[in-house]
């Protein structure tokens, strides 16, 4: 099957419904051919979207291996600024500048098409005058990029940027999931000012993967209570012959608000999981039986 493209608000990009995150194929464990074989799988299944980011490892040199000769045009490439890890919660101009020039190098680009403010712990080092935002403005009209958006955890910093107009993009992540919907409000206030929605993490970081969850481990992103949903959900799943995976992709997936989502595969047997979840039938009847379920479980 081919993967539908929606427009990511204003941007008027065609971003396909899956994207391809870049925080797998930067892990030590994963080889540079392994990332490479991962990048051109998902261009080759026709995936149009790449996310990375400084703070990602070797994500973003793999990437620029994968995308010589010739693939750079292939697709829209997203980087983020902020968290590099030599320069991290520089929200300055000139540290916005060195990190985004930093990135083109290792990515082998003149140029992203999209780059996000990435996890900032307050909002004010990067709205001030003459800050990211600001520099980021300035390296738009010098052709170096071509949308801003912010990658963050917390609703409000959203918000806050969409209210004042200098994001075309936003990411959320972790709160669109099976088991959390909490994003869906924000998703609401960016589509009324035509800002495009990204959705990070639709499988809660290998939670909703298909594999049984321990409801007995929580994490810092993760509490134990969602682990225990997502258990229940498990359990609907396997009774009924499904796979949670698609489930937890579609469930994303089917939701008109969100431009594209991402999925973080470590090598092209992931990523061709992930496509084939991504596209994979599953019954009406079956969304209806999960939707009572969402709705019957604590919050």
């Amino acid at each position: 099957m081919v993967l539908p493209r929606r427009r990511l608000g204003r941007t008027n990009l065609e971003v396909t419904v899956l994207g391809m995150g870049g925080a797998g194929i930067g892990r030590g464990e994963v080889t540079d051919a392994e990332a490479i074989a991962a990048v051109h799988r998902a261009i080759e299944l026709g995936i149009n979207y790449l996310d990375t980011s400084p703070l990602y490892g070797e994500s973003e040199r793999r990437v620029g291996l994968a995308l010589k000769g010739g693939k750079r045009e292939q697709i829209y490439l997203a980087t983020k600024t902020g968290t590099h890890p030599k320069w991290l919660g520089d929200y300055s101009a000139e540290g916005t500048r060195r990190s985004v020039e930093n990135s083109l190098e290792l990515l082998g680009t003149s140029y992203l098409d999209l780059c996000l403010v990435h996890d900032p712990g307050s909002m004010e080092p990067v709205i001030a005058e003459g800050a990211a935002f600001d520099e980021l403005q300035k390296m738009r009209s010098e052709g170096l990029i071509r949308y801003i958006g912010l990658g963050v955890r917390q609703h409000e910093f959203h918000q806050l940027a969409i209210e004042l107009g200098v994001v075309d993009v936003i990411l959320t992540y972790l709160d669109y999931t099976l088991i959390q919907q909490t994003a869906i409000s924000l998703m609401r206030l960016a589509e009324e000012n035509d800002v495009g929605i990204i959705n990070g993490s639709p499988i809660a970081m290998g939670l909703l993967s298909g594999v049984k969850p321990n409801p007995n481990t929580a994490t810092d992103h993760i509490r134990r209570s969602e682990h225990q949903k997502a258990l229940q959900l498990w359990k609907l799943a396997s009774d009924q012959g499904l796979n949670l995976l698609d489930l937890a992709i579609q469930f994303s997936v089917r939701q008109p608000l969100i431009g594209t989502i991402l999925t973080g595969s470590k090598n092209a047997t992931e990523v061709e999981q992930n496509y084939r979840a991504a596209t994979a039938e599953v019954p009406e009847s079956v969304w209806q039986g999960l939707s009572d379920l969402i709705h019957s479980l604590p919050v």
